[in-house]
């Protein structure tokens, strides 16, 4: 089988980052510098490409509501909230207070505080509870890899017909095609891409952005 693609060296990822719109954003830079300071943890934090590829996605698609999974310290939210149209919506779930009201002080200065509506407390209670016929064009998942598929099965049927569903950390630094895996996120991973591929109710491609999205369209 023929092969297709770029190595990401060093000096290639720097160029991809420069070669993108609103690429020296003050305030997302700022964010990233805070979150980089938090140590290990602001791994969690998505990469710069992937929140500008967020935002071109949530604006092609006219995204009005929107909800996300996994808000740490606030980042893809506001990435997700400038692509959103006029008088757009996002319910960001979180159980941090600790790493969201780092969020909080960002958002304003973003100009999307408005938009955004945070709800905190378990991410599967507060799907739960969303209101019923309350409807999304765009949903991301950034949050526990173990409770990746149970996000998805209740997001799903709040997704409007041709709406996306993006998933983060797919790939799990390419763990995920190793075979014999014993690591529990890797084989939760694993699992609901094999089935998000096999999944008639949506179109399916994973990409190998960062660590990996997952893009879903309903049908």
């Amino acid at each position: 089988m023929s092969t297709k693609y770029v190595d990401l060296t060093p000096e290639v990822y720097e160029y991809v980052l420069k070669q993108r719109s609103g690429a020296d954003d003050p305030v997302l830079q700022e964010l990233r510098d805070e979150t980089t300071r938090l140590g290990g943890i602001s791994q969690m934090q998505i990469s710069a490409e992937q929140g500008s590829f967020m935002t071109l996605l949530v604006a092609a698609i006219g995204t009005r509501k929107a909800i996300e999974v996994g808000t740490f310290t606030g980042y893809s939210a506001i990435c997700i909230a400038r692509g959103l149209a006029a008088g757009g919506k996002l319910i960001c779930c979180d159980q941090s207070d600790e790493w969201t009201s780092i969020a909080r002080r960002y958002w304003p200065r973003a100009g999307v505080e408005d938009k955004i509506e945070l709800r905190l407390g378990p991410a599967q209670e507060t799907l739960r509870q969303l209101e019923p016929g309350l409807e999304f064009d765009f949903a991301f998942i950034d949050a526990d890899k173990s409770g990746y598929d149970a996000y998805y099965e209740l997001i799903l049927p709040h997704v409007r017909p041709n709406g996306l569903i993006i998933f983060d950390n797919m790939l799990r630094g390419g763990k995920v095609a190793a075979p014999n895996l014993t690591n529990p996120d890797e084989i939760a991973v694993d699992a609901l891409n094999r089935k998000l591929a096999a999944d008639s109710r949506v179109e399916a491609v994973l990409l190998p952005i960062t660590d990996g999205l997952q893009i879903c369209r309903k049908k």
